[in-house]
């Protein structure tokens, strides 16, 4: 919409001017409060079916990186739209201070389960994807009730949203050296999450041959284009359509590229402040 400034009168029939504004502006109100055609001022639209979008993913960035999804988000949700093509699909970038104090991952839990609650109420047909790559992905291990080393802040997402959930996808997860893997550790999304850790990665990895650059760098696109694989089979699962290599009722892990094989292995000692290197 245009709007054009009225100049204000000036001289002996301002008044007059103005008078008559002031009757003529009232009278269109009155004439459009008739009609029912009146919008109040701060009223937000209600969302409708076209507003919402066929699936949304919800992702938590890593440690340091500026806000939004982060590489490894923004990797895996092109991926992802590459293999979904027939569907609309958004992106929710959880809202939390990803610094490496790693003290706001509740925080960051408690956003995620807010916003779920949100597109449930406006958007009840979306499927919802949870994601999260290092820091992120404790993010989602405490909205899937999946204990960190003892971790207890945030909150986890009361189970009547559990199918609001299609898929949950986590990359580099500490929880994995833990023995707390999602797939295996969470009651609400065990069979339809994904956990995915490059062998490189001391994050995720106990093991001889770990670099940093392998939690750093190891993600994408290999474990990303995994990743989107398994959680476009969720999304078009009951559709006739399928993902390669892929059927209607997938399980557990992505197919493994060669020589990089998904591993979740070994186990964490709390206090030894590996958690608080997360990149």
């Amino acid at each position: 919409m245009t709007y054009h400034r009225i100049p204000t009168p000036r001289g002996p029939r301002a008044g007059i001017a103005l008078s008559t504004g002031r009757w003529v502006g009232l009278g269109a109100a009155a004439l459009v409060t008739a009609t029912g055609l009146l919008v109040t001022p701060g009223v937000a639209p209600v969302a409708s079916a076209a507003d919402c979008p066929d699936a949304e993913v919800t992702f938590a960035r890593g440690t340091s990186e500026p806000p939004g999804i982060g590489r490894v988000g923004d990797a895996f949700v092109d991926s992802l739209r590459q293999q979904a093509t027939d569907m609309n699909i958004g992106v929710y970038a959880v809202n939390y201070d990803a610094s490496r104090l790693q003290i706001h991952t509740g925080d960051g839990a408690n956003d995620v389960v807010s916003h779920v609650k949100s597109m449930a109420s406006s958007c009840p047909n979306t499927k919802i994807v949870l994601g999260g790559y290092s820091q992120g992905a404790d993010v989602i291990d405490i909205v899937s009730g999946v204990p960190i080393g003892g971790i207890s802040w945030g909150s986890s997402l009361p189970p009547e949203y559990a199918n609001n959930v299609a898929a949950v996808a986590v990359f580099g997860d500490v929880a994995d050296r833990a023995g707390g893997s999602l797939p295996t550790q969470s009651p609400l999304f065990g069979s339809k999450s994904i956990d995915l850790c490059n062998p490189d990665d001391p994050i995720c990895h106990a093991g001889p041959g770990n670099e940093w650059s392998g939690h750093t760098e190891g993600y994408v696109p290999v474990y990303t284009t995994q990743a989107a694989a398994f959680v476009a089979s969720k999304l078009l699962a009951g559709s006739g359509q399928q993902v390669p290599g892929f059927g209607p009722d997938v399980q557990g892990m992505a197919p493994r590229a060669p020589g990089s094989a998904p591993s979740i292995h070994g186990s964490v000692t709390p206090g030894t402040g590996l958690v608080a290197e997360v990149n």
